[in-house]
């Protein structure tokens, strides 16, 4: 009996990780979406909701550059308002999730008529529950 009830615990652990889990991938998936149509649209408004105040884009050898460059949160909010960066409807394709507890990789290749790069993004979940990007190294294909 009594490893009939450990085993129904277990079980019951183990249904609830995997429950939680495709709700974490789901929320993860929403929140790339919306991040890259804000990007698309060159709405800063909702971008903003959508990066942790740590945000950071990096970008390795991008653009001709032979350096990285880093751009926080507040200029890349502004390159996608003056419309230097976005305004052109990508195409998302998620390669790889990885869910560690608050903290999740996503490699998503993203195309569109001007571009296609892959990307590695880095999400935190806050404290609200709320998935938030904190980084992004993109590449382009």
């Amino acid at each position: 009996m009594k490893y009939l009830m450990t085993m129904v615990c277990l079980l019951m652990m183990i249904s609830l990780h995997a429950q939680t889990s495709k709700e974490d991938m789901k929320a993860i998936k929403e929140t790339i979406t919306a991040f890259a149509k804000a990007g698309d649209s060159n709405d800063t408004n909702s971008l903003d909701q959508y990066l942790d105040d740590n945000f950071r884009i990096v970008m390795n050898q991008l653009f001709g550059s032979k350096d990285v460059m880093l751009v926080d949160k507040a200029g890349y909010i502004a390159k996608i308002g003056s419309k230097e960066w976005g305004g052109d409807s990508r195409e998302l394709e998620f390669e790889n999730i990885t869910v560690n507890n608050t903290s999740a990789s996503v490699k998503v290749i993203m195309k569109s008529s001007k571009s296609t790069f892959s990307s590695l993004i880095t999400l935190i979940k806050n404290s609200d529950g709320k998935w938030k990007l904190v980084s992004d190294v993109p590449v382009f294909l």
